[in-house]
């Protein structure tokens, strides 16, 4: 194993719980707005709810919770959207020393009964009634289960009232026992395969990440001078989202719920709210690049736009090398261009953002090189980081003033990374988990002598950058035995704008092959732009050659970064998207790889056979075998 020199923890230590930060900014700035509220889901005004006006709804809530029975250590599930009563609710539960349990909304009822059961939960906090319906057959078969609330007929404001005969020093007395290494927060792993596990993560786990990224990265989050403003879409019931809401709060960030995540009603909240700081998810990325580059084209813009594309990744790359001492920058001739593009296009871009973004993180899972370089060529860099469930969040963070795109960054304060002989990646620090709860065979299995098994394969070069290069369980062995790890080569279709979701095959497999979903909205645009002229059959066969012709063009340059033996030589596209409701994406957007090979068994025995099959004046017993000669193409 290979061990990577760090800088010491840099935060002071945690003396008491994750709702303490709310209670001390009340005391010290209580007219300080922590969050912005939208009177209707249409509204463009936001309305600001102050440091002390959030501490008293808080109390109150909390004082509701106590006199329905809920004490220190019970665990508390809350099934929601990202919304405001999310942070008042687990603010609350914090302040009495209660556990928060989240779930995805989306989740089936499978899912919530087990994790519900597995928990031990004895109240559930759901949104409406449809959250009712998925608890209410399950609700006989829980004996812990007690109280099920719903937010959208009033709950919490029952709640308070109940409570109002409560002193509120009940909660304050309550909220001074929490010590920093009780459990707050039991966040389920996604499932990808097998039942999710329960990750208990401690108020010292928790509020360790977030005052290290503050205390080295929080002056980033707006221009000197101004309170950031960070609009929170992704899901609390994640640990990434779990970790704005502490950023935001612990550092004094104005934070806007959006629990809509479509589109257009997101872009709404981007152009009315005008966030300084930008989380998302790659994929976010990835589809707001293909609507600017869709845009370009419907205005009969997209030569411009790509050449404006192509000039701020080559201007990012060579101001990566400057501020790496590899180069000189930019010259005179790129920034000449790239001022050009800055007044015609770039700002353009930017407004699409609400326009005072200046900075933005990426995680979940690794953002393209490509991709970043995009964004920092037109003003906004996009941080890549690392994190786990299991880790409360961060791992890694890029540096300020020697940021690396394509790699994850190095380890954040207090935290150690080592590569194991096998490419695994181990992590050790402040932020790892307690252990999964009722399961010590897999909190064994996961923690070797406090490192972190994580899963996850990478590299770290000299300088101390890690780069994630897949999944251990993901590996795909071909029947040559050849390993294949099929992120990289995902990553590198998804780029591609018709190409929605990619998931590599061939375990057992000749060769390594690919299902491919498409974008639905550029699909519309490129079938639009090819105005093919004929009769309906013939226009219609015409157009799936050059949809399988342009398909087959990405695959040929995602193949262009990897070794014959690792290329893609078949491929299969798809008529639906993996999604949640199809059970082949977990809540947390992640493929369930196994769940996709045994739903799509039949088109992948197809694919492989339709490339193996023996050209017709061939014997019958002589097949084709797998050669270099084999095209993806015919």
């Amino acid at each position: 194993m290979r061990d990577v020199a760090l800088a010491p923890p840099t935060v002071p230590p945690l003396t008491g719980g994750l709702a303490d930060s709310l209670f001390e900014w009340a005391a010290t700035q209580p007219t300080l707005p922590l969050i912005a509220r939208r009177p209707g889901s249409s509204a463009t005004v936001w309305e600001e709810v102050t440091a002390i006006e959030l501490r008293d709804e808080v109390v109150d809530l909390a004082r509701g919770l106590v006199a329905s029975g809920i004490s220190p250590g019970h665990r508390v599930a809350i099934m929601a959207r990202t919304r405001y009563e999310w942070t008042v609710l687990s603010h609350a539960l914090w302040a009495v020393g209660a556990e928060v349990v989240p779930i995805y909304p989306t989740s089936s009822q499978d899912q919530v009964e087990w994790i519900l059961r597995d928990s031990g939960c004895v109240a559930v906090v759901v949104e409406d009634e449809q959250g009712v319906m998925t608890i209410g057959p399950v609700c006989a078969r829980l004996p812990a289960l007690r109280h099920v609330w719903q937010l959208d007929t009033g709950a919490l404001e029952e709640l308070t009232d109940r409570g109002a005969f409560l002193p509120a020093l009940t909660v304050d007395s309550l909220r001074r026992i929490v010590l920093p290494d009780s459990t707050a927060v039991i966040a389920y792993t996604s499932g990808t395969s097998g039942r999710p596990l329960g990750c208990a993560l401690s108020h010292r786990g928790l509020a360790n990440v977030c005052d290290t990224l503050l205390a080295g990265w929080g002056h980033t989050a707006a221009p000197p001078g101004e309170q950031g403003r960070v609009l929170a879409f992704l899901p609390f019931s994640h640990v990434y989202g779990l970790m704005i809401q502490g950023l935001c709060v612990r550092g004094g960030l104005l934070m806007a719920h959006e629990p809509a995540i479509d589109q257009e009603t997101l872009a709404s909240a981007l152009r009315s709210f005008r966030p300084t700081y930008f989380y998302a998810v790659p994929s976010v990325f990835e589809k707001l690049y293909k609507n600017f580059l869709r845009a370009a084209q419907q205005a009969g813009r997209g030569a411009l736009f790509e050449r404006a594309a192509e000039t701020a990744r080559a201007f990012a790359a060579a101001t990566e090398r400057q501020r790496l001492g590899r180069g000189a920058g930019p010259g005179f001739e790129l920034r000449l261009q790239h001022a050009l593009y800055e007044r015609t296009v770039y700002r353009r871009l930017r407004a699409a953002l609400g326009g005072a973004v200046c900075r933005g993180t990426s995680g979940g899972s690794s953002l393209h090189r490509e991709l970043s370089l995009f964004y920092e060529g037109v003003g906004i860099y996009v941080h890549d980081g690392y994190g786990l469930t299991e880790t409360s969040g961060g791992v890694t963070m890029q540096p300020l003033g020697r940021e690396k795109s394509g790699t994850v960054g190095r380890a954040l304060p207090g935290m150690e990374i080592r590569i194991a002989d096998d490419g695994e990646i181990l992590v050790r620090g402040p932020s790892v988990f307690q252990g999964y709860v009722h399961d010590e065979g897999a909190t064994r299995a996961a923690l070797w002598g406090g490192w972190l098994a994580t899963g996850d394969l990478g590299r770290l070069d000299s300088e101390g950058y890690l780069t994630i290069t897949g999944r251990k369980k993901d590996i795909i062995i071909t029947s040559s035995g050849k390993s294949v790890a099929p992120a990289a080569l995902e990553q590198r279709l998804r780029m591609h704008p018709l190409i929605h979701q990619a998931v590599l095959v061939g375990d057992d497999r000749p060769c390594v092959g690919a299902l491919i979903t498409l974008d639905p909205d550029f699909l519309a645009h490129w079938r639009a732009a090819l105005a093919l002229q004929g009769d309906a059959p013939v226009r219609e066969a015409r157009e799936e050659n050059a949809l399988r012709e342009e398909v087959g063009r990405a695959v040929a340059a995602a193949n262009s970064a990897v070794s014959r033996s690792e290329s893609i030589r078949v491929f299969r596209i798809l008529p639906e998207p993996f999604d949640v409701a199809n059970g082949l994406l977990t809540p947390s957007m992640k493929l369930r790889r196994d769940a996709i090979v045994r739903h799509y068994a039949e088109e992948i025995d197809a694919m492989y056979q339709a490339r193996s099959r023996p050209p017709r004046l061939a014997a019958p017993q002589e097949p084709v075998g797998w050669d270099d000669s084999d095209s993806v193409f015919r």
